[in-house]
């Protein structure tokens, strides 16, 4: 019997204790009021109160739980911050660690895949986990060749796990939602359940992993470490040193911070291009910065790990998107409006005043209006605010607004890399970035026709 399905009851319990302790705390704020408390003061104490429950909660648990911790994490940026401030260590520590799995379970799973004398296959294996995550840990090691590599183990059971969390979590997904101002939980525990067996599956794993170090293979700004060997439930790649993006977060220097904001934009509009994926796991805990970037040590380039979740974009990211933004840019609200309808984002019984979206997207826009843009957890909040204000016009008009199922994905990896942008509070010219590599970004340059041949 695997470890994690011994412990399903205990998760279980424990995720299911959630909502009693948001209904005990709403009593709570009730007899609060009574005594004359406002309304607004008691709201934000609940909050926090709530918030300090369920990121302990998610901190213990691996499976979907974890996974759900480490995709809320990145939208750190657009909570309060009387709520964020006591709570940031422990967002942080949802994106790097996790209580590791027993060395005898690790032993069992490498013996069974790898064969009985799987401890032949290294020079050295170091059986404490360096890492944790979601369905598997990593453990240092020295494959029989002499290169340093990552061991990632899967943990037995933890497609059930996975799918039993997430089932679970979705059950007071209402009651989650107001952590976060403007975003709506549930579609994003629905994706994540829909890329469970994705995720389990190595192969496709080590397949994504494969392209991009082939692409990026002497790269001067993105690193990515190459595959060394591949079986179900074990992935084994080449060791990557450097300092976790959570370090930059919170101790590094404004160029760290800078040189890591602007390499991660452009990994997220590159990497389509050039490998027709997208990486769409973009915590902090799947990057590092290395030294020895194009201007020598002192500079910087970026490490990307773990390929688990990825979109396939065999075309780049959708040509709509960039000329949408190129319009919106240039006030042309009738034809953002005509192109939004026609891919989906406005349906058919809705009927929209063009200048009104335009009048929404403006703001959200605004870090590709200047040459450069410091993104920053006050701006991101600004911008939740604005949507979540169920008296203000944005939030109206949001709630209209349709996200088809081809860019639900795109869009959550889009704003999950702006909330790591506004944690790193880095200076980026993102403009550079979406002329370089997204399409239709920039007007087609006009083709000159030939001068007709004389006769």
């Amino acid at each position: 019997m695997s470890d994690l399905p011994r412990k399903a009851v205990t998760r279980t319990a424990k995720l299911a204790a959630l909502p009693l302790g948001f209904a005990g705390r709403a009593t709570w704020g009730l007899g609060k009021r009574i005594v004359g408390e406002s309304a607004e003061l008691v709201g934000r104490e609940l909050q926090q109160r709530t918030a300090e429950q369920l990121f302990k909660v998610l901190g213990e648990l691996k499976g979907g739980a974890m996974k759900f911790g480490q995709a809320l994490s990145v939208f750190e940026s657009a909570l309060p911050e009387e709520v964020a401030g006591p709570y940031r260590a422990a967002l942080t520590k949802l994106q790097e660690a996790a209580p590791p799995m027993p060395t005898r379970t690790v032993h069992a799973v490498l013996a069974e895949r790898l064969g009985e004398g799987w401890q032949e296959l290294f020079l050295e294996f170091e059986d404490k986990p360096s890492a944790a995550a979601s369905i598997g840990q990593v453990h240092r090691a020295v494959w029989h060749d002499g290169r340093e590599v990552a061991v990632k183990v899967q943990y037995p059971g933890a497609g059930e796990a996975l799918l039993s969390d997430l089932n679970q979590l979705s059950r007071f997904a209402r009651l989650l939602g107001p952590l976060i101002p403007g975003m709506d939980v549930k579609p994003l525990i629905t994706e994540l359940k829909d890329r469970v067996s994705e995720e389990l599956d190595y192969g496709l794993e080590a397949r994504a992993q494969r392209a991009h170090a082939e692409e990026f293979g002497g790269d001067p700004d993105v690193v990515v470490p190459n595959v060394v060997h591949q079986c179900e439930q074990v992935l084994i790649t080449e060791w990557m040193d450097g300092v976790p993006l959570s370090e930059i977060i919170s101790d590094g220097t404004e160029a760290q911070r800078d040189r890591a904001g602007q390499l991660l934009a452009r990994f997220l509009f590159s990497g389509p291009a050039r490998t027709g994926l997208l990486h769409a796991d973009p915590h902090p805990g799947n990057f590092r910065l290395l030294p020895g970037g194009p201007e020598g040590e002192d500079d910087w380039r970026l490490g990307v790990l773990d390929f688990g979740t990825v979109d396939r974009l065999p075309g780049g990211l959708p040509k709509p998107i960039g000329e949408a933004l190129r319009m919106t840019l240039d006030g042309e609200a009738e034809a953002v409006y005509d192109m939004l309808r026609a891919e989906g984002f406005v349906k058919e019984s809705i009927e929209l005043a063009p200048d009104t979206v335009l009048d929404y997207l403006l703001p959200i826009i605004e870090p590709a209006r200047v040459d450069e843009f410091t993104f920053t957890r006050g701006w991101m909040r600004s911008q939740a605010a604005r949507i979540a204000d169920p008296r203000s016009p944005a939030s109206q008009l949001a709630k209209q607004l349709n996200l088809p199922p081809a860019y639900l994905l795109i869009h959550r990896v889009t704003l999950s890399t702006i909330g790591v942008l506004c944690q790193l509070g880095a200076t980026v010219r993102l403009r550079e970035e979406l002329e370089e590599w997204l399409p239709n970004f920039l007007p087609e340059e006009p083709v000159e026709e030939e001068p007709a041949a004389q006769a």
